[in-house]
């Protein structure tokens, strides 16, 4: 049976789990908005993870004594599933109130439930809070967000994107203005996104009016930057590109989807938002 996002927990009152429950985990298909961007899971036209910081993680020790930490959840693009992030935050709650031997056992546990759940191979990291970070920085390249623009319209036109010229340049391109809304709830995502490509230049200002134009479009974080790489790749035609938006957290994780057809390293800085 397909599963949809509106069969999920999200937008609904759901009593708090404190005990381990995978089956909490709601796994959505990528086929469905991939169909309406002509993108197939057997022939991907893009690399890529969507990254997951989780802030609010704890569970309890053989003892009963409670444990916290942070962590990074790394899903693979090409997984055939994502998950819905209400029930991840359902789930991961689900480990407050169980006890485990180790952190390494919670670990796997993750890794082996999320694998299971979205269809491939997931890799975790776990951090204790006192071990030293360097991961707060600023985006690469240069921020459109200064560009004097007229903006009328607030839903996807993906027609605003042009070449400037047929120069080749290679340049990193970024915005804080990225606002989407949440595909189920409507609620407003809020997010920084950044464009690095090689190939004829890309307009700026059309190209700041087409991140503009996502504010009132309902879509899940990693269905709107598999939008605006395939859009990118119809209307400017890049030789390379990468896609990534680095989102603000709600509800102790935040959801950065990273794509692109020439690169398999991420910068995974969080940004001040995060």
């Amino acid at each position: 049976m397909t599963t949809t996002a509106n069969q999920s927990a999200l937008g609904k009152q759901t009593p708090y789990c404190h005990r381990y429950d995978p089956s909490l985990l709601f796994p959505v298909p990528r086929q469905e908005k991939r169909d309406e961007l002509g993108v197939s899971l057997d022939a991907l036209p893009f690399f890529g993870q969507d990254v997951w910081t989780g802030f609010e993680i704890s569970w309890l020790n053989d003892k009963g004594k409670p444990q916290v930490g942070w962590a990074l959840f790394f899903f693979p693009a090409s997984s055939p599933f994502l998950i819905e992030s209400k029930s991840f935050k359902l789930y991961l709650n689900s480990f407050n109130g169980t006890r485990f031997a180790s952190a390494e056992v919670v670990k796997q546990h993750w890794i082996t439930d999320l694998s299971q759940a979205c269809g491939g191979e997931v890799s975790v990291q776990l951090f204790a809070l006192d071990e030293t970070q360097t991961l707060i920085g600023s985006p690469p390249g240069d921020c459109l967000d200064n560009l004097d623009i007229d903006v009328s319209d607030y839903q996807v036109r993906p027609g605003l994107l042009k070449t400037a010229s047929s120069k080749r340049v290679s340049e990193t391109l970024y915005s804080h203005l990225l606002k989407s809304n949440c595909l189920v709830t409507g609620q407003p995502d809020w997010g920084t996104i950044v464009i690095r490509y090689e190939g004829s230049e890309i307009q700026r200002e059309g190209l700041l009016k087409y991140l503009v134009s996502f504010r009132e479009h309902n879509e899940f974080h990693e269905q709107c930057v598999e939008r605006v790489f395939m859009d990118l790749m119809h209307h400017c035609q890049p030789e390379k590109l990468t896609v990534y938006a680095r989102y603000v957290r709600r509800g102790g994780l935040d959801i950065n989807p990273y794509r692109s057809n020439f690169e398999t390293e991420f910068d995974l800085r969080r940004l001040v938002r995060q």
